[in-house]
């Protein structure tokens, strides 16, 4: 018998084909799948080798060992001439032509219709007539001149994004690529696009050398490429002439439009003007205190060289909008600034979305600090109506979002971001959205993924290591929580906020010295900013000091400070509570009333936001210098109050909890304490012998589940403040 008759008879050409076949089907599907599940790109290599390394041993086992009906037998115990026999063979070839004919299926389908995740993943299918922009390579000797040849990418960004049924990658999503070497391949399969467009500045005094080139990912073909060597004051005549050619690459090949597409650039022709507005772009890009205070003073220089630069204009309402955020700016002030410019912008562009969505913002927000808080129901459906005009402008994104943040609707601020993550997965402004709007529906570990997430693609975040600094805290970890709020001073060190709060949480702890190294920070950064009133008389509560409290909480009623990080609130609440001590809340109360007119009046319809809060907090002293009725009248008012601006009290525990005990509910009031209150980290509460030592809690705390309660968290708060002092220790040693 020859060699090839007796390889068909033992089926070790059916084995071997078999193996081929699914083999290399596999292979095909695993090496998609792998890179785009993130798997490392040893994986995908490891199964061909894994694949190939097989194919030998198998071969060799199929020639002494057969498959049949009985199971597996050596060749020489099987009967050839058994029909049986040969059918399982022909099973076995079955077999291998409808895995074959499945796995194909699966490759297709597959290839075809994998789509966007929440993770951002990308879709595999590419639409042709798509390209990414890639940050322009900084040839210059100054590497200061990186913020031009950025500047550079994010026009040409602009203008092509107006090209009709042209998909462009979004400027954030495209600058993660920024420095990394990634092959054009990689990036275009990131970013679900076929084309992509580089190159490179070189700037040197008045003159600019910029090459561009269009490539198709798919073989490496240069579409398009060109060089320019110009003066700089030619700066808008190039970016042009990029644009509108490789407008024109893409639609004779692609769009069968001629390439006839005009687009416009940013509006201004002064070059300078545009060198400060770019400088300003890149400032503002962490939303760091410094990086808005300079990228502010950058654009009003732009505009006091170019008036009419629209551009610099939606910026600086931008910005202004992040100062009101960071607390750089008041909302009275920022709203106004705000409104003054989205005006001028909206007297040319009617129909600019920034403008418009900036504009409804602000002057809602007027109306809000006034006490009109059912000004934010109008709000929520203009801006839904501008972001589904403007899908993929996420300033108007953001700003839906604090509107539905005023309305305790965070579930519908997910699937507003996750739409923008899916247009833009790499943007790390949007995954801090995403890690904030999750902190406040108490999803922590998706908070902390998405914070991580942020930091990965832009480490220069202050904000987002505050966000997760109280992730941390939220599970006792009081090392974390000040760990991160190091590294937000490290990334701004001029952010007077951080170490007031840091200041705060040392205080409340009883940390006085250690408290005191962040209290100068404060007072060297911004003496009189509502933080720096809060920490003086926290620090004074910390000390003992009952006189120097009560004179700073004064000092800030007196100032009618804004309300800030419970500055004004919280100066309210102490006078209130040491007056109760004292005996003289009457007089008290007539000094505040004196000096913020309408401060307690629960039946008010309209009334400044900061005046609720202390409402809400007047309670200490009210269940102890008014008749009862008037008490539970005054309750019932603030609770439909809250509820007609969205907000379930029962929703927080700590709140739920006090209203039952005014209202004399004690059993009720003693399950949510157990079941809700001391279930949370004593971290979360550095503030509760002071509750607990008012009137209304007095049977509650008489309680002796209660009473073993906070045992158990003067216990945590002893070893907490150990962990953070021995923390701080070790950070002074290693200094």
């Amino acid at each position: 018998m020859s060699l090839l008759a007796e390889l068909r008879r033992r089926s070790v050409l059916r084995v071997a084909a078999a193996y081929l076949v699914v083999g290399w089907l596999l292979t095909e599907v695993l090496t998609t799948i792998l890179p785009t599940l993130g798997a490392p790109d040893w994986a995908a290599r490891a199964v061909i080798l894994i694949f190939a390394f097989g194919f030998i041993p198998t071969v060799i086992f199929s020639w002494f060992y057969e498959v049949t009906p009985d199971g597996i037998k050596r060749d020489h115990e099987v009967d050839h001439d058994d029909q049986a026999g040969g059918k399982t063979g022909k099973k076995l070839e079955q077999i291998a032509v409808v895995a074959a004919v499945a796995l194909i299926i699966l490759v297709g389908l597959f290839s075809a219709r994998y789509t966007a995740d929440d993770t951002g993943r990308i879709d595999v299918a590419v639409n042709n007539a798509s390209v990414a922009v890639l940050p322009f390579v900084n040839m210059s000797n100054d590497k200061d001149n990186e913020y031009f040849s950025d500047g550079l990418t994010e026009t040409l960004l602009h203008m092509l994004s107006q090209i009709p049924d042209l998909k462009v990658a979004a400027r954030t999503s495209s600058f993660a690529f920024k420095g990394k070497r990634v092959g054009i391949p990689e990036v275009a399969r990131a970013l679900g696009v076929a084309h992509v467009l580089e190159g490179s500045v070189q700037r040197a005094g008045d003159r600019v050398r910029i090459t561009a080139q269009l490539i198709r990912a798919s073989d490496g073909y240069h579409v398009w490429s060109e060089n320019y060597d110009r003066e700089l004051d030619d700066i808008f005549g190039i970016q042009d002439e990029i644009a509108e050619k490789v407008g024109f690459a893409l639609s004779v090949s692609l769009l069968s439009e001629g390439g006839n597409n005009k687009v416009a650039g940013l509006q201004t022709t002064d070059p300078d003007a545009y060198d400060l507005y770019l400088q300003a772009r890149r400032q503002r890009a962490t939303y760091s205190y410094g990086g808005l205070r300079a990228a502010e003073d950058l654009l009003k220089g732009a505009l006091l060289i170019d008036p009419d630069f629209i551009e610099a204009k939606t910026e600086l309402a931008t910005s202004y909008m992040h100062q009101l955020e960071t607390g750089l700016m008041e909302e009275d002030e920022a709203f106004l600034q705000i409104i003054a410019i989205t005006d001028q912008v909206l007297a040319v562009e009617p129909e600019n979305t920034i403008a418009r969505a900036a504009s409804l913002f602000a002057k809602t927000g007027t109306r809000m600090t006034q006490g009109d808080m059912d000004a934010n129901a109008d709000l929520v459906p203009q801006l839904e109506a501008i972001v589904a005009e403007a899908p993929g402008e996420l300033q108007s994104r953001v700003l839906l979002v604090r509107a539905y943040q005023i309305q305790q609707q965070d579930e519908k601020s997910i699937q507003v971001l996750a739409e923008a993550l899916r247009q833009d997965p790499f943007n790390p402004a949007i995954h801090y959205e995403l890690g904030t709007a999750n902190v406040r529906l108490e999803r922590w570990e998706e908070a902390r993924a998405a914070l991580e997430k942020s930091l990965e693609i832009e480490p220069a975040q202050p904000n987002a290591y505050v966000y997760l600094a109280i992730v941390s805290l939220q599970a006792g970890d009081g090392v974390g929580y000040v760990s991160q709020f190091m590294k937000s001073l490290n990334v701004d060190p001029k952010d007077h906020e951080l170490p007031g709060v840091l200041a705060t949480f040392l205080y409340q702890l009883g940390l006085v010295e250690i408290g005191d190294d962040f209290r100068a920070r404060v007072q060297a950064l911004a003496p009189t900013s509502e933080v720096a009133y809060r920490i003086e008389m926290l620090r004074a509560m910390a000390v003992g000091d009952e006189e120097a409290s009560i004179a700073s909480a004064r000092r800030a009623v007196q100032d009618d400070i804004s309300e800030r990080r419970f500055s004004y609130g919280g100066a309210v609440q102490h006078l209130l509570r040491t007056a109760v001590r004292g005996g003289n809340v009457d007089e008290l109360s007539a000094w505040i009333e004196e000096r913020a007119p309408g401060i307690f009046d629960v039946d008010a319809d309209l009334v400044q936001q900061k005046y609720r809060l202390a409402q809400g907090v007047a309670f200490d002293a009210w269940y102890v210098s008014l008749p009862r009725e008037e008490v539970l009248r005054r309750l019932d008012a603030l609770i439909d109050y809250a509820a007609s601006v969205g907000f379930d009290v029962s929703q927080n525990s700590t709140t739920h909890m006090s209203i039952l005990a005014i209202r004399g509910e004690t059993e009720e009031a003693i399950d949510i304490a157990l079941n809700e209150v001391f279930t949370d980290s004593v971290a979360l509460h550095l503030d509760w012998r002071e509750t607990f030592a008012q009137a209304q809690y007095k049977d509650i705390v008489a309680d002796p589940r209660i009473q073993a309660a906070l045992r158990r968290w003067e216990d945590e708060e002893a070893a907490l403040r150990a962990q953070v002092q021995g923390y701080f220790a070790d950070l002074h040693a290693a200094s």
